[in-house]
């Protein structure tokens, strides 16, 4: 089965590639590699012994997204691309719809044309906003306290609206958490361009020298350390959790909604010991005001994914951390040689 992966060449992207590639599928990624490295998708290759079709292409050109359904005879497409900073689309919102919605509603259209109607979707627990309880189920409430966060609610909107006017379509929504950690070659892993807005990318580029400390974002929440509270989920489980997702459509579910974490929550600083544990050294870190559109404590219900999709996540911290370092510490300043 030949898969279109958008957005194929970054962190989630290159990992599922991974996966997807030795689990026999074949895959054509489209990436305008604005926040990704080619070197990821070359690095898959190798480590897999299998090769995949790279177009380099932006989501919002449309002609150029024809001509690569045109050339390849794809059956369904797993949707990653999308910027996905949450204090940058507080920054530049424009930016951030403009690519989100436009690059998904282009998408969308040029499916329909070419009679693929099998989408996976690559949302985010931010669609919850600020939740009343944990864990979070897939029938919380929806909400969002940034622009990312109300991206990522838009499209899952449009594409309710779209199966609603057109029932053929089988669509899979994959609210993730947390992704951290890497492939355990050490050869792939997240390269965040600039400074790192996620936790874990940020305290492995302090335990190798690029910046001095880690900044905590707030002490004074109504959690057992004062720090925010996350779900955090190795990328190579929510890699495996896309073929799930993808093998879901085979049965023509319609529209589907599935949380993937591990449903236990672990705080910055905790994170911040586990990482000192896998790197051998203290990492130091200082305590900022709260950001703007951060929630206290988020963590995931995700019984719905094994009982639907026979799901459930199997690494835990420590070996997140392990497998975060080992790519790290070989890839210091992350794929640029």
């Amino acid at each position: 089965m030949k898969i279109l992966l958008t957005g194929g060449a970054g962190y989630i992207g290159s990992h599922t590639c991974l996966e997807m590639l030795n689990a026999g599928y074949e895959l054509v990624v489209v990436d305008n590699l604005s926040n990704s490295k080619e070197t990821a998708l070359q690095r898959v290759q190798e480590i897999t012994g299998k090769s995949l079709t790279f177009y380099k292409v932006d989501l919002r050109d449309r002609p150029a997204l024809e001509e690569v359904f045109q050339r390849e005879s794809v059956e369904g497409v797993i949707h990653f691309a999308g910027l996905k900073a949450v204090g940058e689309s507080v920054s530049i919102p424009l930016r951030y719809y403009h690519n989100n919605l436009t690059g998904t509603l282009v998408l969308c259209e040029v499916m329909k044309q070419f009679g693929v109607r099998n989408l996976v979707f690559s949302s985010s627990c931010t669609v919850y906003g600020e939740p009343k309880s944990v864990p979070i189920t897939e029938d919380f409430p929806l909400s969002a306290t940034n622009p990312y966060g109300y991206s990522k609610l838009m499209i899952e909107q449009i594409l309710r609206d779209l199966h609603h006017a057109e029932p053929e379509w089988n669509i899979t929504l994959l609210r993730y958490f947390n992704p951290v950690g890497a492939h355990s070659s050490g050869r792939i892993g997240e390269d965040p361009s600039g400074i790192p807005n996620n936790l874990l990318p940020y305290v492995a580029q302090v335990a190798v020298g690029r910046h001095p400390h880690v900044r905590v974002f707030g002490d004074d929440y109504p959690t057992p350390d004062g720090t925010g509270v996350r779900d955090y989920i190795h990328v190579i489980d929510l890699a495996q959790g896309h073929i799930k997702a993808l093998q879901k459509l085979e049965s023509n579910p319609g529209l589907v909604t599935y949380n993937l974490g591990t449903g236990r929550g672990f705080s910055v600083l905790e994170v911040i010991h586990a990482f000192e544990q896998a790197c051998g050294k203290p990492i130091p870190y200082q305590i900022y005001a709260r950001r703007p559109g951060d929630v206290p404590t988020s963590y995931a219900d995700a019984s719905k994914a094994q009982r639907e999709l026979g799901w459930s996540a199997q690494r835990g911290m420590t070996e997140m951390c392990a497998d975060m370092w080992k790519w790290q510490s070989a890839n210091p300043q992350g794929y640029t040689e």
